[in-house]
């Protein structure tokens, strides 16, 4: 419970990058682009997903849902960080950052829970093919997908209100470009022992729990591939995995350096950097991945543009 000589703040102010307005501006046209390229290749997966029947499978069912939360997640932080850049003053009220910090941590944990699913669905086209239409029947898939998003509103609500029922009386100045936990837990002056415990035992299950299943997932696969005899079989179904594998090693390395710490070993230079990649610059690199290395996804998107470039 807050004590009553504390005061809640009002505002908080983010340090962010740098001071220096040149290195400001630049940053500012570099994610800019950044941001630019995500919302239009996510959101252009996602339309590709939904108008061409070849993409009516499982797979691709979550892979859209993942282009999805890569934009939300990448939507609740890049807009602010983008006009911090040229703000004299680079502020978020009390709210905005508790609902920051919401959707963040909301849209991060059911990514997770998607990964894991997308992993699932690898291990039952490849080891079970003949059980796959009924492991992986719509009902699944539409299961799979609200229980997501069911657990990350969870956590993501149990961290808020432990973080926000802190008082704040050291300062309101976060030494990060956005609301994350672990840098608005820095600044409180009361123990925040039990929330650095929730923060690591959340965090871990959902993040340990979801690795493991993507890790069993794939001994399963690699087992499989390696019972095939001819090479060019073993090749061929292992390629439907590889995008896959690329997305969880970029985007679980990040997340488990960043959270599975002790919160005295956080250092918040490295961290911003390391949190700039996971929260900006990998939502736009999914959609390239999945796009470059995956042949149905070129196939329909060269077939789209064929068709557009007949009609008109």
């Amino acid at each position: 419970m807050l004590e009553s000589n504390y005061s809640m703040p009002t505002e908080f102010l983010l340090v962010g990058f740098t001071d220096y307005l040149p290195l400001r501006v630049t940053l500012f046209l570099v994610f800019l682009i950044v941001y630019t390229l995500t919302v239009v290749g996510n959101m252009g997966l996602i339309i590709l997903v939904n108008i061409d029947s070849n993409l009516q499978t499982p797979m691709y069912y979550f892979l859209s849902n993942l282009s999805f939360l890569d934009i939300s997640y990448s939507t609740a932080i890049t807009p602010k960080m983008l006009v911090n850049f040229l703000a004299s003053r680079k502020i978020i009220s009390l709210y905005g950052c508790a609902l920051q910090m919401f959707f963040f941590a909301c849209f991060a944990d059911a990514e997770c829970l998607v990964l894991a699913a997308m992993a699932y669905d690898r291990y039952a086209a490849i080891c079970n093919p003949l059980l796959y239409p009924t492991l992986m029947s719509r009902k699944v898939c539409v299961c799979f997908t609200v229980l997501a998003y069911f657990i990350g509103s969870v956590t993501s609500t149990v961290h808020v209100c432990l973080t926000f029922r802190l008082p704040f009386c050291a300062s309101n100045i976060v030494n990060h470009f956005f609301c994350d936990i672990p840098p608005i837990l820095a600044l409180s002056c009361a123990d925040n022992h039990i929330n650095g415990l929730v923060l690591f035992a959340l965090c871990g299950f959902t993040q340990t729990s979801t690795f493991v299943v993507i890790l069993i997932s794939y001994f399963c696969i690699l087992i499989t591939v390696l019972s095939i005899k001819s090479s060019s079989g073993r090749s061929k179904t292992f390629s439907t995995c590889t995008s896959h594998l690329l997305v969880v090693t970029l985007f679980y390395g990040t997340l488990l350096f960043t959270y599975l710490r002790p919160t005295t070993s956080y250092s918040p230079n490295t961290d911003k950097v390391v949190a700039l990649f996971y929260t900006v610059v990998f939502p736009m690199f999914n959609p390239i991945i999945y796009s470059f290395r995956n042949k149905d996804v070129k196939n329909a998107l060269k077939k789209q543009l064929e068709r557009n470039w007949i009609f008109t």
